[in-house]
């Protein structure tokens, strides 16, 4: 199943969510052209991602950190903006611009921001606390993108996400709720996340887990627009 876009146009111009796109974008570029041209250039990108990726046992003093390594603190919010490749970034952008702008519209683009990046450290920690040994660099905005898919989830879960599902050679688009399309997603992370304890490397499904958590719960704290009402 992959949402290609929802029927829930948002009321103002999604600033933060396009800034974000944006920003994560570039740093894929620049991170692309270190790995551009011979050996030399491959392992400086490889070491970008071992520099500024989130290092779970850095995180938790379970390893040294070299003295000219960012701060581990640092490196929460350097990795939310790195991608492990071009699937990556891109079904990460597609899900933040497919649902992000509903909820900058509900939150106001300063407590969205705030929203956003609580919801990739949230993501970040819960994956430290699965795996507080773990040497692998950990990157990606998929946890604060999950936040997003929360927050969208509770806000609306009766807007229509124009689908395609794809079976075998067969694929069709179809309109699915959000709570089936989004609930399907979640439901999906979690099964991946209880089979890939004790997995070093892959995907950190306990950082979209999270993510997704601290999204629903961010939501409240942040209180949406009076106004505003869910569709």
């Amino acid at each position: 199943m992959f949402p290609l876009k929802d029927d829930n146009p948002a009321h103002s111009t999604p600033i933060v969510t396009i800034g974000l796109i944006v920003a994560n974008v570039l740093l894929f570029l620049y991170q692309a052209s270190l790995e551009v041209g011979d050996a030399p250039g491959a392992r400086a990108g490889q070491a970008f991602i071992e520099e500024f990726g989130l290092v779970p046992c850095r995180l938790t003093g379970a390893c040294p950190s070299a003295a000219d390594v960012p701060s581990p603190i640092l490196t929460i919010f350097s990795s939310m903006f790195m991608h492990g490749g071009l699937f990556h970034i891109a079904g990460n952008m597609l899900y933040l611009w497919i649902f992000g702008n509903n909820v900058e519209d509900v939150l106001g683009h300063g407590r969205y921001l705030i929203f956003y990046l609580a919801s990739g450290v949230a993501a970040a920690l819960a994956q430290t606390a699965i795996g507080p040994g773990s040497p692998v660099p950990m990157v990606g905005a998929s946890g604060a993108v999950s936040g997003v898919l929360g927050a969208y989830l509770l806000l609306f879960p009766h807007a229509h996400v124009t689908t395609l599902i794809i079976l075998g050679f067969f694929f069709r688009l179809v309109k699915i709720p959000a709570v089936f399309a989004l609930g399907f997603w979640i439901v999906v992370q979690v099964l991946n996340g209880l089979g890939s304890f004790g997995a070093s490397g892959g995907v950190a499904f306990f950082a979209h887990i999270g993510g997704f958590v601290a999204g629903m719960g961010l939501l409240f704290v942040l209180r949406p627009r009076a106004g505003r009402r869910a569709a």
